[in-house]
């Protein structure tokens, strides 16, 4: 059981409510889109799923559909009476809260966790940055986004779409797209392309012997200006003589570009530039 357009323009209408601008409500109303979501998912029965940004619970009823035991995060009050009215009969459970600030040691409690979202375009990005540094009890991930965010999500060293989030993603997990997502899809239709990406977290992080705030300031930094050679984009960070010793330890080319550089690479950069202190 899932919503059609039809359906969910009706219950929005009977409760008086429209999507939201500032929250990024974009609505999947297509039952195929959201049965493919659950299929990509690979969740069933036995799994715990959490899903943020539930609204009218068109892809929450699919994820229930599987048999997996589902809790459902939704900010928006007007939006979570009606939620509840259309998952609670099917055991999900539903939170009203922003998973911005959630506590999510108290909402997940113990266990493995798949999180499913259809996440707004504005908040896409930091929070999976969140979730994947501050919450391990998700390990893996199937998040629908803008179709540029998606590829900076899983985007390799020397692509147009790598960036220091492409990094803070690889070092935590491993990223793919798995597919593509039309506008026509959504109420409202929005004017750009979304994509599923599928986030698995590693067993553990892909660089050791550094704190990740540590690594991802030099990251950060180093793509700041991206366009310069590494040895110029640091220059704040350290002098001249210690920036040379660094790139000889770390085995990086000071002419090299932060593009060019993968997540084991500027962990050994940050290690060296630590020990020139």
């Amino acid at each position: 059981m899932t919503l059609s357009r039809r359906e969910a323009v009706d219950l929005l209408v009977r409760h008086g409510l429209a999507p939201s601008r500032a929250l990024g409500q974009n609505f999947v109303v297509d039952p195929n889109t959201v049965r493919r979501i659950a299929r990509l998912a690979a969740v069933g029965a036995g799994d715990q799923v959490v899903e943020i940004g539930a609204g009218l619970g068109s892809l929450t009823l699919a994820l229930a559909d599987t048999g997996a035991r589902v809790t459902a995060i939704e900010v928006d009050r007007g939006l979570t009476a009606v939620l509840r009215e259309q998952v609670e009969p099917r055991g999900v459970r539903v939170i009203e809260a922003d998973a911005r600030t959630l506590d999510w040691d108290a909402a997940l409690g113990a266990g493995d966790w798949v999180l499913v979202a259809n996440l707004p375009y504005n908040v896409a990005t930091p929070l999976v940055c969140d979730v994947l540094d501050g919450v391990p009890a998700v390990s893996r991930m199937l998040v629908m986004v803008q179709r540029e965010v998606a590829e900076r999500f899983a985007a390799r060293p020397r692509s147009p779409a790598y960036g220091s989030v492409s990094v803070k993603v690889a070092y935590w997990a491993e990223a793919e797209v798995v597919g593509r997502v039309p506008p026509t899809v959504f109420l409202p239709r929005p004017k750009v392309e979304s994509a599923l990406v599928a986030i698995r977290r590693r067993p553990a992080p892909a660089v050791a012997d550094i704190p990740p705030g540590e690594l991802f300031d030099v990251v950060r930094t180093g793509f700041s200006q991206r366009r310069k050679m590494l040895r110029r984009s640091l220059g704040a960070v350290a002098s001249p003589d210690a920036l040379a010793s660094a790139f000889s330890k770390a085995d990086v080319a000071p002419t090299a570009r932060a593009e060019e550089l993968d997540v084991v690479a500027w962990g050994r950069l940050a290690r060296a530039l630590r020990a020139e202190g």
